[in-house]
């Protein structure tokens, strides 16, 4: 039996902590008050936040989590407060808090625990770290993509080319997802690192060894890495249960091909006279001028290859998706891509990033597709102190919000931008056409994130993928839908959203040279 002096411990210390704990909460609603906080609509509030958890691991293993998430700030408003697992989060699909999140309060939220569950694969990088990490990484990275080497069409030609090549030309079906997927991690791997892993190349059959010797298994690899890191995310405190020998595995090769890059752009700052240097821009040499740390070097690189191949392998993905489901708008986009730039066989002049621009249909249909289908539907952030949200409080929801150091504020754009009251009674339809009615770019519109966090590779998204689609339209006259029980997307939504039961299409071309012709 514990002596009588250990019992009157244990109550002191007991004591002491519901007495700071009370405190803390007197504190927190009277700073509450002084900002005219009211509470938010309140969600489900079961035991412990148990039946709120269950319910989005369902959604997840059925592909629903969107359209779930979508479905709560239906059910309990725009913006409320729901416990999971013992811990209240407030979602919100405001425009207003989540400028507050991403711009006006930048420095009150942070990335919470992303660091230690994204660090066995991109380390400390632009996606992992907070306040001077974040600042030293987008320092470096920021300069690079202000260059008109972001724009080298030229660079992303063969790679089209080589996508071209590996598409039916007999009009039989086939998934072109798989294909963008490798498309943009050639494209990116040869812009950041100078040579590309030649993943086209492989599914083309073709035997032979790329100049990283042997990177067969590169994509895979760092499909899965992605995967188990979507895990450990929705792990939260759990994550270290995903850690397995695979998960492992799959890092150690992801990085061999990494630092087998890294190698030579170090190589190549030491022997800047070597006769095999490239006079082309490569991004990961220009790294190599501010730092010659390998490891720095390999998570910087991993961090944009990161967005540089998924958020566009996507935005290609969904734009085929409605097309191919909508003859009509595939019609009218490629009458003006025509006019502009001809087909394949009797092209007017260069493809550039500036007539890129000047074709405004092209414009309109990626916006619209960015619109329904954002890479990174979906998103948060944690409260680095007691701060507020102003918007979402009270019965009317337009008083401000308190939010606790600690507490997560997740923000779904794929259901903010289907609001009917921001898009119209047509917000989950595809409709181009809007964007020339009302060309808004506010906070209602978020693809790319915003504030001082936004997307650096923006422009070279946009850029590969119009060029890409242009490049289509030139040498297909007709897509069609090889899926046509599917009416909408089925999403696989890990660290970017893509499709789950792929895109399935036919693309004939009228020419007789491309009859009987099967690449892929």
């Amino acid at each position: 039996m514990p002596s009588p002096a250990l019992i009157v411990l244990f109550g002191v210390v007991v004591a002491g902590i519901v007495l700071q704990y009370v405190q803390q909460r007197i504190r927190r609603r009277r700073h509450a008050q002084s900002l005219g906080c009211r509470p938010p609509a309140q969600g489900n509030r079961s035991f412990f936040g148990i039946q709120p958890f269950i319910e989005m691991a369902k959604a997840f293993r059925e592909k629903q989590v969107v359209e779930h998430l979508a479905k709560q700030y239906g059910k309990y408003g725009n913006t409320h407060e729901q416990l999971v697992l013992g811990r209240a989060v407030i979602s919100t699909i405001e425009p207003e808090n989540i400028k507050a999140v991403l711009a006006t309060k930048f420095n009150d939220f942070g990335l919470g625990s992303r660091h230690r569950e994204f660090f066995p694969l991109l380390g400390d990088g632009i996606f992992t770290l907070d306040s001077g990490g974040w600042s030293h990484s987008r320092g470096l990275l920021r300069p690079q993509f202000t260059r008109d080497q972001v724009a080298d069409l030229n660079l992303m030609e063969g790679h089209v080319s080589q996508l071209i090549e590996l598409i039916p030309k007999d009009g039989s079906s086939f998934d072109i997802q798989p294909l963008f997927f490798e498309l943009t991690l050639d494209s990116s791997t040869h812009f950041l690192f100078g040579e590309g892993v030649g993943a086209l190349h492989r599914m083309g059959g073709v035997l032979g060894k790329t100049s990283v010797g042997n990177a067969e298994g590169f994509a895979e690899a760092f499909n899965a890495a992605q995967e188990y890191l979507a895990l450990r995310t929705r792990a939260g405190n759990f994550y270290w249960a995903f850690n397995s020998k695979s998960f492992q595995e799959h890092n150690k090769r992801v990085h061999e091909v990494v630092d087998y890059y890294v190698r030579l752009a170090l190589q190549r700052r030491t022997h800047a006279d070597n006769k095999h240097v490239s006079t082309r821009y490569i991004f990961a040499d220009a790294l190599a001028e501010d730092t010659q740390d390998p490891k720095e070097l390999r998570d910087q690189m991993l961090n944009i290859l990161l967005a540089g191949r998924d958020t566009t392998a996507s935005l290609l993905s969904s734009t085929i998706f409605f097309l191919a489901r909508d003859p009509g708008r595939w019609d009218k986009l490629r009458l003006a891509i025509l006019e502009e730039f001809g087909d394949t066989w009797n092209p007017k002049g260069e493809i550039t990033q500036g007539r890129l621009k000047d074709v405004p249909y092209l414009r309109h249909v990626l916006s619209e597709v960015l619109r329904l289908m954002p890479p990174v539907s979906i998103n948060f952030r944690v409260a680095n102190k007691d701060t507020s949200l102003p918007v979402g409080g009270g019965a009317d929801g337009k008083s401000p919000i308190f939010v606790t150091k600690g507490q997560p504020v997740v923000y779904s754009v794929w259901a903010m931008h289907r609001r009917t009251d921001l898009y119209g009674a047509d917000a989950s339809v595809f409709r181009p056409e809007r964007w020339e009615e009302d060309g808004r770019h506010g906070w209602e519109y978020l693809p790319f994130n915003g504030g001082p966090r936004i997307c650096l590779g923006q422009q070279y998204a946009l850029t590969e993928a119009s060029y890409v689609i242009v490049r289509l339209m030139q040498r297909f006259d007709t897509l069609k839908c090889a899926d046509p029980e599917l009416k909408k997307p089925v999403i696989q939504s890990s660290l970017t959203i893509s499709h789950d039961r792929g895109v399935k299409v036919n693309l004939v071309s009228s020419r007789s040279s491309d009859v009987g012709s099967t690449k892929y």
